[in-house]
């Protein structure tokens, strides 16, 4: 049943799509109302809105879901379609990916900028079209990673709980340390949070740079994931990006001319430099590693059956 709840899933998101915007609103509330209630300053509170906000709902769908097995099997599979669409799909952050793409291609550098600044929350008045389309291609990459492969990770794993857990766990680490957000108080509250997502991410954050390098330039993904990921800042980002772009054969990363001067940033991939042609590319590539992804879980469902 897991196989055809995914399948189910991704059909209804790409039907009828949850609006993005809601769903971002839902989650800053929750994460805002834990903040509002259990920041006292210190780490060991965030850890406390964690447990209260994050632990304890996944904790009470996987006794729920477990229960739904003996003797309601239906409902709980309608309840792990709903969970899945709610959680995962394309349609979530796509529309930004496409918005941008359409408009570098009419030429509207100004609109393109205004999207990219949305999707990233940081301005983008400084950015030329290949700047632009180079963000996009990382931003695409890493949201697909985290609105689709991780929470399928996880669900495979936990089941809807599982879903759950990485999209909560992902949502408070990044309210609660949000780019610009003062010292102090809320950086203290927000480690654990940070850490717990860290470890969350660890294993599909590399399945699914295993996955781009599979589906696209094996060697080039494997080699600018060896020698490059690690100088990203974030490592988890950097695999992906670096078996990204090595997949593509493209160059992403490389400096960013900002408000206060150049961003440093360092060089990842191999080959050409991303540019508006190459975003359909880093879409086909996406695309392929879901197939890849569901081709494999439908061969385990096969052979779990053949298996009884």
């Amino acid at each position: 049943m897991t196989f055809f709840s995914i399948i189910c899933a991704l059909v209804l998101e790409q039907l009828k799509a949850l609006p993005a915007a809601r769903i971002g609103a839902l989650q800053l509330a929750h994460a805002e109302f834990l903040e509002r209630h259990f920041n006292g300053g210190e780490e060991r509170h965030g850890m406390t809105a964690w447990g209260v906000g994050v632990a304890l709902p996944v904790l009470l769908l996987l006794v729920l879901r477990i229960g739904l097995d003996f003797g309601y099997s239906f409902v709980g599979f309608v309840l792990d379609v709903a969970i899945l669409y709610l959680t995962m799909g394309f349609r979530q952050f796509s529309h930004f990916f496409t918005d941008i793409q359409l408009a570098l291609r009419m030429g509207e550098l100004d609109r393109a900028r205004r999207l990219l600044a949305d999707w990233r929350g940081v301005g983008a008045e400084q950015l030329g079209s290949a700047d632009i389309a180079r963000l996009t291609i990382e931003q695409g990459i890493v949201a697909s990673h985290r609105h689709v492969f991780a929470p399928l990770f996880w669900f495979m794993v936990l089941g809807p709980a599982g879903a759950v857990l990485y999209r909560l766990g992902l949502s408070v680490m990044q309210h609660w340390t949000a780019r610009g957000a003062p010292t102090g108080e809320r950086d203290r509250f927000g480690q654990f949070a940070r850490r717990a997502f860290q470890l969350l991410d660890w294993l599909p954050a590399r399945l699914t740079a295993i996955t781009f390098a599979i589906v696209g330039d094996f060697e080039d993904a494997v080699y600018c994931w060896r020698t490059q990921a690690s100088q990203w800042h974030d490592s988890a980002s950097g695999i992906l990006l670096a078996s990204g772009a090595g997949a593509l054969g493209l160059r992403l990363g490389a400096p960013l001319p900002g408000e206060l001067g150049v961003e440093a940033r360092p060089e990842l991939g191999l080959g050409e430099d991303a540019d508006v042609e190459h975003l359909q590319s880093a879409i086909g590539l996406v695309w392929r590693a879901l197939v890849l992804s569901l081709l494999l879980l439908a061969l385990l469902t096969v052979a779990s059956w053949v298996g009884y």
